[in-house]
C-alpha cells in the first residue's frame, strides 16, 4: 500500500515526504496539481525535488481548466471579493486539488491521503472535508498538524537530512495559482504592518511601473471573458495573460483581514492582477444589461456563494442552486469593456453591449425621454414616497398627542 501526498514543493509538503517514508515505512507518491502559477520548468523542479526527498512516484495533474470551469467562472460572474478586497485566490484551488488528489489515490490504490496543512489555517478544513466526502475509505494523514510543528522545526528536520531550504520559503509561505498569489509571513500575523517590498513575488512596485499605463478591451459572452483586444483566447490563457501584463503595472496587490473557518481573525497578502482587471470590467458590463433587482439578488447570493466556497463547502447542494441562478442572470452579460491600468490602479473607461439598457434614443437622464411626459413624472413623485409620508405623519401625530395622566 502507498500514501498519496498533495505536494507543492514548499516547506511543509517537503517535510512530509521523508517524514512519512521514515515513520510509516510505505512508499510515498507525490501529486502536484497545477492550478496555475507553475511553468513547465518549475514543474520539472518540483518533480526533481520530490524524487530527491524520497518520493517513490510523482504525478503531475494540469487542473487549470477544471479550476476555471468549476470555480473561477462563478467568481467572475458573481464579482466575488471576500471582505470587498480579496478575490479568493486559494480556497477554490484547494477544492480542485483535493478532488484531483483523491482521484490519484483511487487510481494508484493508495490506502491514505496526506497533506501539509497546519492546525491553524483554512486549508486543513478544505482538504479534509473534500477527502471525507469523496473517499471516506481512505485515511487522512497530516504530519504538520498532528505534530504541531513550526516552520523553523520543519526546516531543521530537512537540513539535518541534507535537504536545502531557501530562506524565502521559511520566512514567507507563498502560494501561486491561476487566480493570483498569496503571501503569508511575520507581517501577516498581526494587523499593523504592511508587507515589505521584498515579500511581493510577481508584481512590480506601482511607483516603478510605466507611467503611460496600458489599456485592454475585454470581450465577454454570457458573463465570461473570451477575448482581449478582439483576440479570442481560451479562459486559462486569457487569465494568465492578464496576470502577466497586469503585474508589470503593479496591479492587484492587497492585504486582506477576515474571519477564518475556525473563527479567528486572519490576514494575508495577495497579488491578483487578472481578478483586479476582470471583476471591475464584468461588474460595469452588468450595470448596463441587468435590472437593479437582478443585480441585487445575484450579488447577494454570489457573496454567500464565495463565503461557502472559501470555507470548503463547495459540495453542499445549495451551491448548485446558486450556480443555476447566477448562470441565468448572465445570459445577457455580453459585450466589450475598456479598462486601463496605471501604476497600481485600474480604471474602467467604458463598455458597450447589444443588450444594453442604456439607450439615449429612449431617455436621457435629467433631460428628455420618450417613455413619459412631465405630468406622468409629477404623478409618480406624488405616489413614490407615500409609505414614508404616512409613516412620518403617524409617528409625528403619536409624539404630539396629549399624554394621559396616570390614574
Amino acid at each position: 500500500m502507498a500514501i498519496v501526498l498533495a505536494f507543492s514543493g514548499g516547506l511543509d509538503t517537503s517535510f512530509c515526504v521523508p517524514y512519512l517514508a521514515e515513520t510509516c515505512g510505505e512508499p510515498v507518491y507525490t501529486v502536484t496539481v497545477n492550478t496555475g502559477g507553475l511553468s513547465e520548468k518549475e514543474a520539472q523542479v518540483v518533480e526533481a525535488r520530490a524524487r530527491a526527498l524520497g518520493a517513490a512516484r510523482h504525478i503531475l495533474v494540469d487542473a487549470r481548466k477544471a479550476l476555471f470551469d468549476d470555480h473561477l467562472s462563478y467568481l467572475i460572474k458573481g464579482n466575488v471579493l471576500r471582505g470587498g478586497v480579496y478575490p479568493l485566490c486559494v480556497g477554490p484551488e484547494r477544492v480542485t486539488q483535493a478532488r484531483m488528489v483523491v482521484h490519484a489515490a483511487q487510481e494508484t490504490g493508495a490506502r491514505a491521503i496526506a497533506h501539509g496543512s497546519t492546525g491553524a489555517g483554512n486549508d486543513q478544513v478544505r482538504f479534509d472535508v473534500a477527502v471525507r466526502l469523496l473517499a471516506d475509505d481512505l485515511d487522512i494523514l497530516t504530519p504538520i498538524r498532528s505534530l504541531g510543528l513550526s516552520r523553523e522545526e520543519t526546516t531543521a528536520f530537512l537540513q539535518e537530512r541534507g535537504f536545502d531550504v531557501p530562506r524565502k520559503t521559511t520566512v514567507w509561505s507563498i502560494n501561486r495559482g491561476l487566480w493570483g498569489a498569496t503571501i503569508g509571513g511575520g507581517e501577516t500575523l498581526a494587523s499593523a504592518n504592511p508587507l515589505p517590498e521584498e515579500g511581493w513575488v510577481d508584481t512590480v512596485a506601482p511607483a516603478d511601473a510605466p507611467d503611460a499605463g496600458q489599456e485592454w478591451t475585454i470581450g465577454f459572452e454570457a458573463g465570461l471573458p473570451v477575448s482581449i483586444d478582439e483576440s479570442l483566447l481560451d479562459p486559462v490563457t486569457l487569465v494568465e495573460t492578464l496576470n502577466a501584463e497586469g503585474a508589470a503595472h503593479g496591479i492587484g496587490r492587497g492585504m486582506h483581514v477576515g474571519d477564518t473557518i475556525l473563527g479567528v481573525k486572519g490576514r494575508v497578502a495577495f497579488e491578483a492582477p487578472a481578478p483586479a482587471i476582470l471583476l471591475p470590467a464584468h461588474r460595469e458590463l452588468e450595470k448596463i444589461v441587468l435590472t437593479s433587482r437582478q443585480r441585487f439578488q445575484k450579488d447577494h447570493l454570489a457573496d454567500y456563494y464565495g463565503q461557502m466556497l472559501h470555507e470548503g463547502q463547495y459540495f453542499d447542494p445549495v451551491m448548485r442552486d446558486i450556480e443555476a441562478l447566477v448562470d441565468s442572470s448572465q445570459t445577457a452579460v455580453t459585450g466589450a469593456v475598456r479598462v486601463k491600468a496605471r501604476q497600481g490602479r485600474i480604471e474602467v473607461l467604458g463598455c458597450e453591449s447589444p443588450y444594453s439598457m442604456f439607450d439615449p434614443r429612449v431617455a436621457v437622464y435629467g433631460e428628455t425621454n420618450a417613455l413619459w411626459d412631465g405630468r406622468d413624472a409629477e404623478g409618480f413623485t406624488q405616489i413614490y414616497g407615500v409609505q414614508a409620508l404616512l409613516a412620518h405623519r403617524a409617528r409625528r401625530n403619536a409624539e404630539n398627542a396629549p399624554k394621559e395622566s396616570p390614574a
